[in-house]
């Protein structure tokens, strides 16, 4: 019997719901059942898919009010939760729409005047996803609906932190007959998520680099492929052409966004020394008419700190940076409010990178800024990190602006702005460095990742090839 787990309410403090990881057993018996249903779903074809991914949409809005109230008791807050379920619904959309397109087999003329190319793919049969708290839906789904339009079935492990959204998605999926035997959500920790990678064909993960390490480990001893999108320390550059007031504006944003839970934070800040002042004076005046939702959700923008370890984690960078002489301008500490955690929006200035705040993942809504002399400092500053998720550059022209961003290392670069690769998913991108492995899961690699590729090479005249004996 598994040993139930219990999880804390990020507005209260208390542990109010409890989720019950499957027995290893179970869990064999569960891969293998969703594998064996795979064969059918895979032989209905791609509009029989789409079909039934249109199906769990209208479950799931005629639900919305019950998936909403899940999420906001998941993470503490509501516009952010609204604007993930709008996102959500719509990739499937998005998805159903470009997957004829991306799907299609080719046939094409080689080299060789009597040899023709036709390009085939064929899913993995069950592909396993781990996803983590800070968006629980979006990123326990954002694998889900590509692969599930590419064949394959599906098995989602979210977080234990934040897992109550799994429910009203769970009603709505099982009232879809040709997805309910091939879609997925179960409870559990780490050890159930290491379980999960040994009966899966394919493994998505999204998370720290610690753990990535380990799926990725696993993986490979056990040959399948694993995709890992992991932790980022993003820079930003503001170059001294740049326009203060838009890039104070996507900064904030950017940087403090869902409490600044998100790898495409923008943790690092680095302005052209001739601004720098004024950058500083406008980007506090601006953080500080930014208020927490409480008591309230509606209270204002600033939501809880979901993981109660991530408060921690917070607070040591904020008391090792002031120990070391960086000056709060703002915020600037861990409140304890109704039983949760909360951070308001800080400015530090007089920061370097011998300070953790400046070279580990913070995750929280902290904002240092550094000036820098030359464009060629500002680059080194930026790629100064053992992260290369996304960056972002500001400067009055895109040319120079683009002639900075070409060399930051770092897989997706905003130009006069920040985080886009939140709002687009447009635009492949691959992480450098530790901050992932794998394909793109953005773009049209994010489904093609799915299928092993086949080549059938077929000779059209019945010839006696050159170099045969």
């Amino acid at each position: 019997m598994s040993k139930p787990i219990e999880v804390r309410n990020p507005r209260t403090g208390k542990y109010d719901y409890v989720i019950i990881p499957p027995p290893s057993k179970l869990l064999v018996q569960l891969c293998n059942r969703l594998r064996r249903s795979q064969v059918n779903w895979q032989k209905i074809g791609l509009k029989n898919r789409i079909e039934a991914l249109q199906q769990w949409k209208k479950a799931l809005l005629s639900g919305l009010d019950k998936l909403t109230e899940a999420l906001v008791n998941d993470t503490g807050r509501l516009s952010i939760s609204t604007l993930e379920i709008d996102s959500f619904i719509s990739s499937i959309d998005r998805w159903c729409t470009l997957a004829p397109n991306l799907l299609q087999e080719t046939i094409q003329d080689t080299t060789i005047s009597f040899i023709e190319l036709q390009q085939s793919a064929v899913p993995y049969p069950l592909v396993g996803v781990i996803s983590p708290w800070n968006f629980p839906l979006l990123l326990s789904t954002i694998d889900a609906i590509p692969a599930l339009l590419a064949g394959c079935a599906v098995i989602v492990k979210p977080s234990e932190i934040a897992p109550r959204f799994t429910a009203p998605l769970l009603t709505a999926i099982n009232s879809v007959p040709m997805l309910r035997d091939v879609l997925t959500f179960i409870e559990g920790d780490g050890e159930t998520g290491s379980e999960l990678i040994e009966n899966v064909d394919l493994i998505c993960f999204t998370g720290s680099v610690a753990t990535g390490r380990k799926v990725a480990e696993k993986a490979a001893r056990l040959f399948i492929p694993a995709f890992l999108e992991l932790g980022g320390k993003d820079p930003a550059i503001v170059l001294r052409s740049a326009n203060l007031d838009l890039a104070t504006d996507a900064i904030l944003w950017g940087s403090v966004v869902n409490t600044g839970q998100s790898c495409l934070s923008i943790e690092r800040i680095y302005v052209a020394e001739s601004i720098f002042e004024q950058f500083v004076e406008q980007l506090v005046a601006k953080a500080q008419r930014l208020q927490l939702a409480y008591p309230t959700l509606e209270s204002g923008e600033i939501g809880p700190i979901i993981a109660e370890k991530q408060a921690a984690v917070i607070s040591t960078h904020l008391l090792d940076a002031v120990s070391n002489g960086a000056v709060v301008h703002c915020g600037g500490k861990i409140e304890d409010d109704g039983g949760a955690w909360w951070c308001r929006p800080t400015v530090l200035t007089s920061v370097n990178h011998s300070m953790k705040v400046m070279t580990e993942e913070t995750f929280g809504p902290i904002m240092p800024v550094m000036p820098f002399s030359t464009a060629e400092e500002a680059i080194n500053l930026a790629n100064d990190s053992i992260y290369g998720l996304s960056a972002a550059v500001f400067a009055q022209s895109e040319a120079e602006a683009l002639e900075v961003a070409r060399h930051i290392d770092a897989g997706a670069i905003s130009i006069n702005d920040a985080g886009l690769t939140a709002i687009m998913h447009e635009g492949e991108k691959n992480s450098f460095k530790f901050s992932g492995l794998g394909g793109s899961r953005m773009g049209a690699s994010a489904i093609k990742r799915f299928m092993r590729k086949k080549a059938f090479l077929i000779k059209t005249k019945p010839i006696q090839d050159p170099w045969w004996f």
